[in-house]
């Protein structure tokens, strides 16, 4: 047994490959098979199973090498309504160990257990046990945990064991765990700050130890003061309850490119659907709208719009994001588009009435009665006019 075992608080929780578990889980026949959430040849692999991860399958892959590499998975189209609620159900059951649970995303969260032992009657270790032993008998999905001292060693932890594993890096041995890390391993190391650190010579974290806290500040920014920071294992950050979603979006990539203003009209509507049943069961509204799209010669665009008020309609972000689009629809053929929502605040505050727009209560009733049919028969039961080919 680990000898700091029963004196960490900090957790860090994944559910394993959580789109393709949930979709197994209502799938048994599936359960021995390679299964990809994602779909379209010029998509990309939303999730996949740890069978399909075994031929090299990995998140964000476009669909042709994920097939190329797994010719026999089975590929699922993503339902995002579904995750949500299970990702909500696994939230509540988070809660009742520790009210400072921190959302990082749909599947995982970091959990402050300080202070539980005697509301428990036993460790953070042996709440976390318990926790997600009563997930995977309620939910039917498992989940990875990792158990630290800090946030950032937490979040390490969790990926050493999966699945349904459970790794702790004490105080005693930390140092010396990270010092044979990459340093993208760091939390906001990306490709590029990785390829310049790469070039300097810092290959492994413990190559961060060469040098003091003022030359990585120097020589990088206000990052090299969390390069030195984590290469020691110290990380500061307090678990903030309901603190991390900073925006919730969707997209899609064609299967062909498109340029024509009443086309990509056509493709922004479902996402704006997507988006806003997101913020719904999420219990969040976006006070700015964030349209994103993708040449065909894969340069990024992003436009954003602040409203007067947080919005959870679909009709507010898709009217929000009009302008935005046709604003970049001059001829250039585009291969994807996506919208989201940011700012994010409590759904109170959502779609208030405004003098302005005497239309907006309309809006809201239109919608609220569209989500209650979908809810009893499903999304395809019904469709507002823009939703079908050649309508806005």
């Amino acid at each position: 047994m680990h000898r700091e075992l029963h004196r960490l608080a900090i957790a860090h929780l994944d559910c394993d490959a959580f789109y393709a578990t949930v979709e197994k889980r209502d799938r048994p026949e599936l359960s021995d098979q390679p299964v990809i959430i994602g779909g379209g040849r010029r998509g990309v692999v939303a999730a996949a199973c740890y069978v399909a991860r075994l031929s090299g399958v990995r998140s964000a892959m476009p669909m042709f090498k994920a097939l190329a590499a797994c010719p026999k998975a089975v590929v699922i189209k993503p339902d995002m309504r579904k995750y949500a609620e299970i990702g909500r159900r696994v939230r509540e059951l988070m809660l009742s160990a520790t009210p400072l649970v921190e959302p990082i995303s749909i599947d995982e969260a970091f959990l402050d257990l300080s202070g539980t032992e005697a509301l428990h009657h036993g460790s953070p270790a042996q709440t976390c046990v318990r926790l997600v032993a009563r997930i995977e008998a309620e939910l039917g999905i498992t989940i990875s945990v990792g158990l630290s001292y800090n946030k950032f060693l937490a979040k390490l932890a969790s990926d050493l064991d999966k699945p349904r594993g459970f790794a702790v890096i004490g105080r005693a041995e930390a140092v010396e765990f990270l010092a044979g890390r990459p340093v993208g391993a760091i939390w906001g190391v990306g490709k590029a700050l990785g390829t310049r650190l790469n070039a300097d010579g810092l290959r492994r974290i413990g190559d961060l130890r060469r040098h003091d806290e003022a030359t990585l500040v120097a020589r990088y920014g206000g990052i090299g003061r969390r390069l030195w920071r984590f290469a020691h294992g110290r990380d500061d950050r307090v678990v903030e309850p309901g603190g991390a979603a900073k925006s919730v979006s969707a997209e899609t990539t064609f299967n062909d490119d498109i340029a024509d203003l009443d086309s990509l009209k056509q493709r922004l509507w479902p996402l704006c659907e997507r988006v806003a049943t997101r913020l719904k069961a999420r219990d969040l509204a976006a006070r700015t709208v964030v349209l994103k799209l993708k040449t065909d010669r894969f340069r990024l665009l992003t436009r954003s719009h602040q409203l007067p008020a947080p919005t959870q309609l679909a009709d507010t972000l898709y009217r929000t994001a009009l302008p935005l689009l046709a604003a970049e629809a001059h001829g250039t053929r585009y291969r994807l588009i996506g919208i989201g929502g940011a700012e994010l605040t409590a759904d109170a505050r959502a779609d208030p009435a405004d003098l302005l727009d005497r239309g907006i209560d309309r809006r809201r009733k239109v919608e609220e009665a569209i989500d209650s049919v979908r809810a009893k028969l499903g999304d395809a039961a019904i469709m507002k006019g823009r939703g079908f080919p050649g309508r806005r």
